[in-house]
């Protein structure tokens, strides 16, 4: 890794840490730095997971009280199944052909951006239709589907998992916001893990990334009460729209 290389990924890094904190999007940052500096496409996705990993466990620590209030069951329910498709997430990452990856990334980052302009919307347009109470089994069932797809990439998770607990009958917004983060968490984690193990991970860049997110973070926080989130919202959305047609020209 060249001096540049590092400083490139360290400024990515900072800046998705920033973007997670405020509006999310980090790793339209992450995945692309790391693929600019030369790092095969499926070992960049899984460092991008471990880089953006730490900043799950502050967003689920900040909504302790939300989820203290709910059944343990559920948590240790909802949290394995997460953590199920993590794994599947990232074995069906490791064994897809390098090539087929390659030429997914450009339709991934395209659907995540687009998840990512949507998604706000149409979690207010389910809330306001105020469903019934989703059954548990079709819950579950959305939420294996949701961390198989985090486990294998990792951009939109968030509102994909907002609008889950949404159209399964969760109102409460703070709630699905907590259980979002948690499930989050556990099935990066899970995903991080396979990952790892399996030697997917260049932890050097990973390592200088996870600081440099961790700072990014914390920047973010501070200055989220100062930055118009639109405004946040509309660098991620040019953002992954830029990094979408990128991947596309490069084939």
């Amino acid at each position: 890794m060249t001096p540049a290389d590092a400083a490139l990924l360290a400024v990515a890094a900072f800046a998705a840490g920033v973007l997670n904190a405020i509006a999310g999007g980090g790793s339209f940052l992450t995945f692309p730095a790391l693929v600019f500096t030369g790092i095969p496409p499926i070992v960049a996705n899984a460092t991008s997971a471990v880089a953006v990993s730490p900043g799950y466990l502050g967003s689920t620590l900040g909504f302790r009280r939300e989820l203290a209030a709910l059944p343990r069951r559920r948590l240790l329910v909802e949290a394995g199944i997460a953590a199920v498709g993590g794994v599947l997430g990232a074995a069906l990452l490791l064994v897809t052909p390098a090539s087929a990856f390659r030429a997914l990334v450009p339709w991934l980052l395209l659907f995540a951006t687009l998840v990512f302009v949507a998604g706000p919307y149409a979690v207010r347009w389910l809330a306001a239709r105020r469903p019934g109470a989703g059954s548990a089994a079709a819950r579950h069932v959305g939420l294996l589907a949701v961390a198989v797809y985090g486990g294998y990439f990792n951009g939109g998770l968030g509102i994909l998992l907002m609008a889950l607990y949404t159209v399964t009958g969760e109102s409460r917004i703070h709630t699905a916001n907590a259980l979002k983060n948690l499930n989050s968490l556990v099935l990066s984690l899970l995903s991080v893990a396979t990952f790892a193990v399996a030697g997917a991970v260049a932890w050097t860049p990973a390592l200088l990334m996870m600081a440099a997110a961790t700072m990014g973070g914390y920047a973010g926080a501070r200055w989220a009460q100062r930055l118009p989130a639109a405004a946040m919202r509309g660098i991620v959305i040019a953002t992954g729209l830029a990094m979408s047609a990128v991947f596309f020209w490069r084939g």
